[in-house]
């Protein structure tokens, strides 16, 4: 089964956590803080790979994680950062954020790489907070958790020119004499299952790629069938050309069928059918007498007086393929179309926030709770104990950071006495 679509679920790296140790060393009376910072958490990073033109390898694994960052440890070591997660898809897949269904990033026309979730910082060691009125830390910095996201990939097929019709009218015996694709060829009644592409070389011009997208049937614009995944890759298409069996060999009608799919592109994106169009009549090898001229004057009649031209061509014989691909190679000249660029429109948040550390202990030697670090050392410093407002402040900061519920945590009572510093405070719900 071809897969142009999956569900999967990314996520970064966490960081190591600083490590809180202290200097020991012979005739060292009483060494620093000496705690390392943790290491960096692995990006998961999305990657075109030339090689891979399906998302079928998305079907068997559904959960993508970079590595972990160790955490620190003495004697100022700074822990390993965790492995980047490399994930390699074809190029042309759309990023999108699952629930909203934004566009997180389109990989192709020069994305090549993108670092979809950024790994979270090592904490802090604690010897980065000792300070004149802390000189021995007990704490050090948590590391930041990585970023989790549930992703839909979607492969729009990335050619100049997409070939279109219905099954069985040549299509794949057509690529395989114009190109270097190899597609299987046999009178299958129902469809191929996945996009074909090939490299079209021209003698004095420049060559074009060209997909054969899966046969189209009526209603696929409304979800037939598969009609919404083998219509997706066209969006990135500049010219279409309409494969028809000329010669009715399955009993189809050609003018009809071209209406029929032209109403498809149409129901799916009307920008669809301002593209230019070209038809190849394919079979005239098997008509018999005068059908082909009757045929294609049909056919010309009815499609050039609105601009698209007509090319009889045998794809078995090479009747007339030689001046269609010439004539595409003009239309694509002229296009002033730019590629088609799904616009980022989800934003991932920076992660840079760090939270300052903080601890919450008991002092049985002073029988005093002690609430000490940076955060609380920042707070204390803009604070303005002395008014209500400040007051209030502090309260709201310490219900609100949970440090009131740490301290309830470890056993504090009514009456009992906080430390901060060099500041007291008597406890009261």
């Amino acid at each position: 089964m071809f897969a142009d679509k999956a569900e999967i679920l990314i996520r970064s790296g966490r960081g190591g956590d600083g490590h809180v140790s202290f200097r020991r060393e012979l005739y060292v009376a009483a060494g620093g803080p000496d705690g390392g910072d943790g290491g960096r958490g692995g990006d998961l990073i999305f990657e075109v790979d030339t090689g891979i033109n399906t998302l079928n390898d998305f079907r068997h694994k559904r959960k993508y994680q970079a590595g972990d960052g160790e955490p620190g440890r003495k004697k100022r070591c700074h822990g390993a950062d965790g492995e980047d997660l490399i994930v390699k898809v074809p190029e042309g897949t759309v990023v999108r954020e699952k629930e909203t269904g934004k566009v997180i990033v389109d990989m192709s026309h020069g994305c090549k790489r993108e670092i979809i979730l950024k790994g979270g910082r090592g904490g802090k060691g604690n010897m980065h907070y000792a300070t004149p009125t802390m000189q021995v830390p007990k704490y050090a910095q948590p590391g930041r958790p990585g970023r989790e996201l549930t992703v839909i990939l979607e492969l729009k097929t990335i050619a100049d020119v997409g070939l279109v019709g219905f099954p069985n009218v040549g299509k794949s015996t057509f690529l395989s004499r114009v190109s270097n694709a190899k597609p299987k060829i046999a009178n299958y009644h129902f469809t191929t299952l996945q996009p074909i592409l090939g490299v079209v070389d021209l003698d004095d011009a420049d060559g074009f790629v060209i997909a054969d997208i899966p046969g189209l049937i009526e209603g696929a614009a409304d979800g037939v069938g598969l009609g919404h995944e083998f219509l997706q890759h066209i969006e990135r298409t500049k010219v279409f050309i309409h494969m028809v069996d000329a010669a009715s060999t399955e009993g189809r009608d050609p003018l009809n069928d071209i209406q029929v799919i032209n109403e498809e592109l149409r129901k799916y994106s009307e920008e669809l059918l301002e593209r230019p169009q070209v038809i190849a009549a394919n079979k005239v090898d098997v008509f018999y007498g005068t059908e082909e001229e009757t045929v294609i004057t049909l056919l010309k009649e009815e499609f050039e007086p609105k601009g698209t031209k007509v090319f009889p061509i045998s794809a078995v014989s090479g009747k007339g393929v030689k001046e269609l691909l010439y004539y595409i190679r003009k239309l694509l000249d002229e296009s002033k179309e730019e590629p088609t660029v799904f616009e980022r429109e989800y934003v991932i948040e920076d992660q840079t926030f760090e939270e300052e550390p903080y601890t919450v202990s008991y002092d049985e030697k002073e029988d005093v709770y002690l609430v000490e670090g940076p955060r609380i050392e920042k707070m204390l410093g803009y604070t303005n104990l002395d008014s209500e407002k400040g007051f209030q402040f502090f309260q709201k900061f310490l219900s609100d950071h949970g440090i009131l519920e740490e301290l309830e945590a470890i056993g504090i009572e009514e009456g009992d006495t906080v430390k901060m510093y060099d500041l007291y405070f008597d406890y009261y719900k």
